[in-house]
């Protein structure tokens, strides 16, 4: 299992901005597909957005146009771009790594959206 720390949650007011961090240990970073999911209170987890090796991005409705998401390899990070952010993105944002049978969490970081 690859391990996961995520870092950069707050609290942000409602429009504005915040940039979370996931650094992923090992030496496989490359290959792994990595994903942001969260998870409000009383909710599912769900996808936010995920990113493949290749690059290829995929996004939740709600996060398209507001949410980029991206990886420096070299850094073993993935990273979620979080603009125009509503109160309704409050949760705890978890990062996800899958390669193959491989499926990794980390522990979680808080993003609270309020005035």
């Amino acid at each position: 299992q690859v391990q996961l720390v995520e870092s950069g949650g707050g609290l942000v007011q409602p429009g504005g901005s915040l940039r979370l961090s996931c650094a992923a240990s090992g030496s496989s970073f490359r290959l792994y597909a990595m994903a942001w999911h969260r998870q409000a209170p009383g909710k599912e987890r769900e996808l936010v957005a995920s990113i493949g090796s290749g690059g290829t991005t995929n996004y939740a409705d709600s996060a398209k146009g507001r949410f980029t998401i991206s990886r420096d390899n070299a850094k073993n990070t993935v990273y979620l771009q979080m603009h125009s952010v509503k109160p309704e993105d409050t949760a705890v944002y978890y990062c996800n790594a899958r390669l193959f049978a491989m499926n990794s969490w980390g522990q979680g970081t808080q993003v609270t959206v309020s005035s």
